[in-house]
Order: C-alpha cells, then structure tokens, then sequence
C-alpha cells in the first residue's frame, strides 16, 4: 500500500513538475475531464 501511495506521489510531482503555471494545470485538468468523459459514452 505504501509503494502505491509513493508512486501515486511521484506521478502528481512529475505532473505539476511538467506544467509550470497555473493556466498549463488548468488545461492539464481540463484534458484528463474531456478523457473521463470521452470514455463515459
């Protein structure tokens, strides 16, 4: 559990690390809703 939670950790940091300012984590965000959604119908 713990090696997940870490992992889980690594990946938002790689995230946050690849979009520098808060309209590119904005649009990150907004990217990941269209793909839920995409993937709901």
């Amino acid at each position: 559990m713990k090696k997940a939670a870490a992992l889980c950790l690594a990946a938002l940091a790689f995230t946050l690390a690849g979009c520098n300012t808060v309209q590119g984590i904005g649009q990150d965000v907004q990217r990941a809703g269209n793909a839920l959604e995409r993937a709901a119908r």
